[in-house]
């Protein structure tokens, strides 16, 4: 098939887009040269928000379409795509960034922690990174994200940790976080875009990927949390409130707030639901503001932008994904998964695979292994990289976090996964 215009703009666009995440870093110090408040300063810091990335380059791309065949075909392309998964991690990140879902999930963290034989820090880490992904089989793996990586965040990050350590929490957080949602076949979007289509129920889910899942994650945390047990014993883990005296949150409060968080992850496929449930919510929010922190209202709209920009790109890349997910065998198909889902987010690609009618059941089974396993190398790599990204950015100083430094420090838990899949049966 010879691609048209039209798709080599939407696979160039998408190349430049990928190569500007990892170039977002040189665009900061190229704003740093600047004097503050100039316009060479503004125009670079804003090329070096990786959060913007996809949204600039989908803008680009529609341009791109307008100019070569008319605004009515950049119209019905934008018309054409499904943008509730955006919305849906935007509402997500901001009601579990509340104090009181974080103060629930801090104290089944903590419990959970008591049971570890380990000094009490060491133990909170490992447990906070088993837990918290884990628990994105039942809330979904965007509420798993942002409720781990502010609990991270407070723990740890903002206690001095060495840059080493930051890394290798990180590369963790993002692996775990996508496997993590493999015990149910609707709360990691790679799954969640085949399951109907194959006809996956909650056992062949979990026997074929979940428990795989678990025990990667497991293997990969104990490592992690053994080579830095000296530096991590060291850790006051003790929670810290923007308020000296924060006020005790009543239960009623709590249990409203888990009400509400229990509503957006049930109606997650209805935008109409979830954010009506979400505007509700709001006013909850500002009703308790005595018993509450700051809500991440723009960090979620930067991460729901971000993940918009990557639904408008993706579509035009099934020209060449189709082809070639069809024309790999199972191992090549695997391994490829793990590498292409670094390039472009994973439940894109397992929605791709899916459109392929003679895919084998142990090519589907492939597929969707491989982009669940390469699901923490890169910010795009996975739909709720980005939330843990921009939580965790202003922790990594003016520069913040490398897409490099990230791959690298993706690659070993990333190698378990693989692992644990593929050998596992």
């Amino acid at each position: 098939m010879t691609p048209s215009i039209l798709d080599l703009l939407g696979a160039g666009t998408f190349g430049l887009a990928i190569l500007h995440t990892f170039a977002v870093k040189h665009f900061q110090h190229l704003a740093r040269r600047f004097p503050e408040g100039s316009l060479g300063e503004n125009v670079f810091h804003l090329l070096g928000e990786v959060e913007l990335v996809f949204g600039l380059w989908a803008g680009i791309y529609l341009l791109g379409v307008s100019l070569l065949a008319g605004q009515e075909r950049a119209l019905a392309h934008l018309e054409s795509c499904n943008f509730t998964e955006p919305a849906f991690v935007f509402a997500i990140l901001a009601v579990c960034s509340t104090r009181p879902i974080l103060e629930l999930a801090s104290g089944l963290i903590g419990g959970f922690a008591r049971l570890i034989p380990l000094e009490r820090p060491v133990a909170f880490y490992g447990a906070a990174l088993v837990l918290g992904p884990l628990l994105g089989s039942l809330i979904t793996e965007p509420a798993a994200m942002t409720v781990t990586a502010l609990l991270l965040l407070e723990r740890f990050y903002q206690r001095g940790i060495s840059e080493k350590l930051k890394y290798a929490t990180l590369g963790l957080l993002f692996v775990n976080v996508s496997l993590g949602g493999t015990l149910t076949p609707y709360a990691a979007p790679p799954i969640l875009m085949v399951a109907g289509k194959w006809n996956w129920d909650l056992s062949q889910v979990f026997f074929r990927f979940g428990w795989k899942g678990a025990l990667a994650i497991a293997a990969s945390t104990l490592g992690v949390t053994l080579y830095f047990r000296k530096e991590l014993s060291g850790i006051d883990t003790r929670p810290s409130h923007r308020s000296p005296t924060p006020m005790r949150i009543p239960v009623w409060v709590s249990l409203v707030h888990l009400l509400f968080l229990a509503g957006i992850v049930v109606g997650a496929h209805h935008a109409a639901v979830f954010l009506g449930l979400f505007f509700l919510f709001l006013g909850l929010y500002r009703a308790t503001r005595e018993f509450q922190n700051r809500i991440q209202i723009r960090e979620g709209l930067m991460v729901g932008f971000f993940l918009a920009g990557l639904v408008v790109l993706g579509g035009p890349q099934r020209w060449w994904l189709e082809p070639l997910l069809r024309g790999l065998s199972t191992l090549p198909l695997y391994l490829g998964a793990i590498g292409l889902t670094a390039f472009t987010d994973n439940a894109a690609l397992t929605y791709l695979g899916a459109q392929v009618p003679d895919l084998s059941d142990a090519s589907r089974i492939a597929l969707v292994a491989g982009a669940v396993a390469g699901g923490g190398l890169t910010v795009i790599a996975n739909a709720p990289n980005p939330a843990g990204y921009g939580i965790l950015n202003g922790a990594f100083g003016e520069d913040g976090i490398s897409p490099g430094g990230l791959f690298r420090a993706a690659l070993l838990p990333t190698a378990i996964a693989a692992v644990c899949f593929w050998f596992l049966g």
